[in-house]
């Protein structure tokens, strides 16, 4: 496995890759990777025959009161789990590398980064469409790999190459759960003590929609309501907890045949977010 700090010489082996005509793959991250990340690389390798993985806690992503210097970065381990993964290359670049003293291009995705996410976190979309345009420019890989339970996040990746015309395909892999249903997070390792146990209400509120408007709820607000106050009972400081239409984000007032929930909150100091799929069998 080859690690690489510099551009120069991830764009040789790059070159090489394509010399040997190895399509490639690659697994944007910010590090301390868990199980979810081990899915997207296992993702990789069945389509890919070069993998690549990039770590970089980026800092454009992060708000002024934000968790930046706190965000964990076990490097090693995030090295051997890539080793075992099979990843061929791993891409760690210096802060200043990427962000040179001088730096001064960003990228906005209207209107998808000012709703949810983008209206609880203002300029966290603009951070993150500017540092993955960055990284797929210079990994130029055939496929990149992101996780659903960054919904809103892949939904900006996808219409920024969309629009920016990237010849680079993207491919949005299932979230992985904990048995108790926790939706798999770098961050979770912040949650201590009774946190741990009270950041299901995430998950349970979104299956709580689920089962709502699969028996027919047709009040997808009341649902939204009901959500909110599941997440409320355990304490947690809820953001949003909305259903809307899963190309647009758009929220709704009535269901349709597609949706998807979402919902963010505080469980004790760490904020953390999710989301659930809700496809009904007969269009309401």
């Amino acid at each position: 496995m080859i690690v690489a700090d510099q551009v120069a010489d991830v764009r040789r082996a790059i070159r090489d890759a394509r010399y040997r005509n190895l399509p490639i793959g690659c697994v944007p991250t910010m590090g301390a990777l868990h199980a979810g990340h081990a899915s997207l690389i296992e993702a990789a390798r069945c389509e890919c025959r070069f993998v690549v993985v990039t770590i970089f806690v980026n800092p454009t992503q992060f708000g002024p009161q934000e968790d930046f210097t706190r965000y964990p970065r076990p490097l090693e381990n995030d090295l051997a789990l890539c080793r075992q993964a099979g990843v061929d290359l791993v891409f760690v670049p210096s802060l200043e590398s990427l962000y040179p003293t001088d730096f001064g291009t960003f990228v906005e995705i209207e209107p998808l980064s000012r709703v949810l996410e983008g209206a609880f976190r203002p300029g966290h979309f603009r951070g993150v469409a500017t540092i993955v345009l960055k990284l797929l420019n210079i990994v130029q890989p055939d496929v990149a790999y992101f996780g659903r339970k960054d919904f809103q996040q892949q939904l900006v990746v996808r219409k920024m190459c969309r629009e920016f015309d990237l010849p680079v395909e993207i491919r949005t892999c299932p979230t992985v759960r904990e048995p108790d249903g926790l939706a798999l997070s770098s961050r979770n390792r912040f949650l201590e003590g009774a946190d741990r146990q009270n950041a299901l209400v995430l998950s349970q509120a979104l299956f709580l929609a689920e089962r709502r408007l699969k028996a027919g709820e047709h009040d997808v607000r009341a649902v939204c309501a009901q959500m909110t106050q599941h997440m409320e009972s355990a304490g947690a400081a809820v953001d949003y907890a909305a259903v809307a239409d899963p190309e647009t984000l758009i929220e709704l007032a009535a269901p349709i045949p597609d949706m998807i929930a979402l919902v963010a909150a505080h469980v004790g100091p760490t904020r953390l977010i999710d989301n659930l799929p809700i496809a009904l069998e007969h269009r309401p």
